[in-house]
């Protein structure tokens, strides 16, 4: 009889959930025809009232895309040959320079150049902001016509022009189209004999595939540590990050979910199988704002399930799911319909990506979250690490060297004179060569600050060319800057000299060469390899932050 009435009282709330349901699914389509004839209207009186001939074709699909214009950039309307186009971009089905691009605040951004490709090699960096490419201004394109602009025939050039931090003016990098060749798993071995680092580039189908066998080899070889490098690393399929975290954690646990207006969007994804890594080995995951979408997942849930300590810089911030719908044959709409979440209840993806305006629930989301033992996380948006590593400011011989290419050529020219990169260690004189190799390129070399007292400078010049006070103080920076600019070189010896030698190592032994130079002066991976050799250290991380009474002396 219990049984009974539970049952009665069951199907009267589930009919007047679906009297709800029905009602509010009413009001949608009731509004959505509303709004509907109101847009066939605009679109009527302009196509038969408007002074010049319009290409329909054209203006149709300009008028797609400024509707999508303010909504998150993922959302796109596609066209036959740009379905493809970033697909084609990124995974080197035509020519590219080896970028992956993405829109913040509207301006189109990188979000990580590949490794070893084009883009790389000449110094462009993640968050640079491309605000030219060859002369066309970016400014209003679609990613897809930007990708478009980027590729093509292998062998030719493209200019890109960037906006970087701390910069003030646009940086120029003319680069030659190649076919870029993306291997999930760039590089993975021993940095020393405890432990074993993986940099893995991408998400695909075969990613998992290509980390359980590496994690084994790092195995078999005694590893007790593992870095994961996920830095510059922009994500791909869920599957792949959701097979990859079953590597890690024990069977049973939520990993992410998705939430979206329908049933199809609302997932969940929990491990299924027995770790193939032991819980008694310490994991450090090294991020930076390169790190986006399937890295942030993979990074925010081993960081949520205390299974490792995430080192780096904060990430990308991208949490939204797309589903395509085709439209016909040629045409279809990508839209955003689920946000990724992950154990702790945190969101990965940044807020501020639609405008308040046009958001129908403005419910502030919480910024705190807890992590499976007690400790707290931000909320914000992306992963900010349990250990943030500030890098140091760029050096303006460094960023110049970069920007052309100049470690690379370098190489290129001189590689005939080495038999060996120890003969390169060795060689005292290699310094010197390069500094006449850099003096003799016509490098823009500015000092900090001197691009801004340039600017300045012509403006003093315009107030009054004749005044001896503005004629003296000029002299005075002037004098100031030349002789910045004459110990600058020796300032950054240092710094060149190892630059110059991962590029060495790169020719002479391959990724594994450049990987283990560069590990010489990666703060990330030392701080990684400190945390991981320091028991007490990894406890620390893991112990939730306890309230305390805040103590002042006299």
């Amino acid at each position: 009889m219990k049984n009974r009435k539970r049952n009665i009282k069951f199907l009267i709330l589930m009919s007047v959930s679906l009297v709800f349901l029905g009602a509010e699914k009413k009001d949608i389509y009731k509004q959505v025809r509303k709004n509907q004839s109101l847009i066939n209207d605009v679109y009527r009186h302009l196509v038969t009232n408007y002074v010049d001939d319009i290409d329909l074709d054209a203006f149709t699909k300009m008028s797609i895309n400024n509707m999508l214009l303010d909504l998150d950039p993922y959302t796109v309307y596609m066209e036959n040959e740009e379905r493809s186009g970033i697909e084609m971009l990124t995974k080197g089905k035509y020519g590219g320079v080896g970028i992956q691009i993405g829109r913040r605040e509207k301006v189109l951004t990188v979000i990580s150049p590949m490794e070893n490709s084009p883009a790389k090699r000449a110094g462009i960096i993640s968050g640079d902001k491309i605000i030219k490419i060859d002369d066309q201004e970016t400014e209003g394109l679609s990613m897809d016509d930007a990708a478009k602009l980027i590729r093509g025939k292998k062998g030719s050039q493209v200019v890109l022009s960037v906006e970087r931090f701390r910069e003030a003016d646009l940086i120029e990098f003319e680069l030659t189209r190649e076919d870029i060749k993306v291997k999930d798993i760039s590089y993975s071995g021993m940095l020393d004999k405890q432990t074993g680092y993986i940099r893995l580039t991408r998400f695909s189908r075969n990613s998992d595939k290509e980390m359980k066998q590496a994690l084994r080899e790092l195995l078999e070889n005694n590893m007790t540590g593992l870095v994961l490098d996920l830095r510059d690393n922009p994500g791909g399929l869920l599957n792949a990050a959701v097979n990859i975290l079953d590597l890690f954690i024990d069977k049973g646990e939520m990993l992410v979910w998705t939430e979206g207006k329908t049933q199809k969007s609302k997932r969940q994804y929990e491990s299924k199988t027995v770790p193939l890594v032991p819980n008694d080995l310490n994991i450090t995951v090294l991020v930076n704002q390169g790190s986006a979408s399937a890295s942030e997942i993979v990074a925010g849930t081993l960081q949520d399930l205390d299974r490792a300590v995430v080192v780096g810089r904060s990430t990308f911030g991208k949490g939204l799911v797309q589903t395509v719908f085709n439209l016909d044959k040629n045409r279809a709409l990508k839209i955003t319909t689920a946000k990724y979440y992950i154990p702790s209840g945190r969101l990965i993806q940044k807020p501020g990506y639609l405008p308040d305006d046009i958001l129908a629930d403005t419910t502030k989301q919480d910024s705190l979250f807890y992590t499976k033992g007690g400790r707290e996380v931000s909320g914000a948006g992306g992963i900010t690490p349990d250990h943030e590593v500030e890098l140091g400011s760029g050096s303006p011989i460094l960023s110049a060297s970069w920007r052309q290419g100049l470690f690379f050529n370098y190489v290129q020219k001189h590689k005939i004179d080495y038999n060996s990169f120890d003969e390169v260690e060795a060689d005292t004189t290699i310094m010197s060569q390069f500094e006449e190799y850099i003096y003799s390129s016509d490098l823009d070399i500015f000092m900090k600050g001197e691009s801004n007292y340039l600017d300045m400078k012509d403006m003093l010049w315009e107030l009054d060319s004749t005044d001896i006070q503005i004629q003296g103080a000029i002299e005075i920076i002037d004098t100031y800057f030349e002789q910045k600019s004459l110990t600058q070189f020796e300032t950054e010896s240092d710094k060149l000299y190892h630059w110059l030698l991962v590029e060495f190592a790169d020719y002479f032994h391959g990724d594994e060469g450049r990987v283990k130079q560069s590990a010489t002066q990666d703060k990330d991976i030392q701080k990684a390899m400190m945390i991981l050799h320091d028991p007490v250290a990894i406890e620390n991380v893991f112990l939730p932050q306890l309230e305390s009474d805040t103590v002042t002396g006299d």
